[in-house]
């Protein structure tokens, strides 16, 4: 009986692995096309198509069946073309312009100051930062903070940190706003107080 079973189970993945890859090969080019117009970059979009076939699979794992597939797959690459944008939209704090400019007339950023330069001012310019910005993330409201660490310093992606605390992307998004915005402040007076 397990035999029968077993083989049954066999037959129906290999149904399910002939049918996606027939899928991936009669829609791959279409569908690339549909994201590559909507993306600034060929990266962009090959990231995105993987992700789509990526759902497809996982549809198909779940034995969910997709009816129009076309569709259901030009459906989800909408969405995910309108994550990326949304994820590209968020403030990080390494981006920002936060500190006016060098002797040269250069923007310089968070990274410029926090370079492993070995002089003895830039080591008390680093440790200066990392002290403020300890102390700046100790005063923001711990939902703030919470996803600001898991954004910025965990690494881990907008849908990753919903998953973790059960709070909807956009809130999210928002939360990480507010630390950005308050940290970029802090870190704007010690600028001026240390270079002015």
């Amino acid at each position: 009986m397990k035999d029968v079973s077993t083989s049954v189970a066999l037959t129906m993945a290999d149904l399910q692995n002939e049918e996606i890859q027939q899928t991936v090969r009669r829609e791959r080019k279409r569908l690339f096309d549909f994201i590559r117009r909507r993306v600034p970059a060929d990266e962009d979009a090959e990231d995105i198509l993987q992700d789509v076939f990526y759902e497809l699979v996982e549809t198909y794992r779940l034995v969910k069946p997709v009816e129009q597939i076309a569709s259901w797959l030009f459906a989800v690459a909408r969405n995910k073309i309108t994550d990326s944008y949304r994820k590209k939209k968020t403030l990080s704090l390494e981006e920002q312009n936060i500190f006016p400019q060098d002797e040269e007339g250069e923007m310089l950023n968070l990274g410029d100051l926090l370079a492993d330069d070995q002089t003895v001012e830039s080591k008390l310019a680093r440790d200066a930062i990392m002290e403020t910005l300890e102390e700046a993330l100790d005063e923001l409201p711990e939902e703030q903070r919470e996803v600001f660490v898991m954004h910025e310093l965990e690494g881990k992606s907008f849908k990753e940190i919903a998953e973790t605390t059960g709070d909807g992307v956009n809130t999210l998004l928002s939360r990480k706003r507010y630390a950005v915005l308050f940290l970029r402040e802090r870190l704007r007076s010690l600028y001026i107080d240390m270079f002015s």
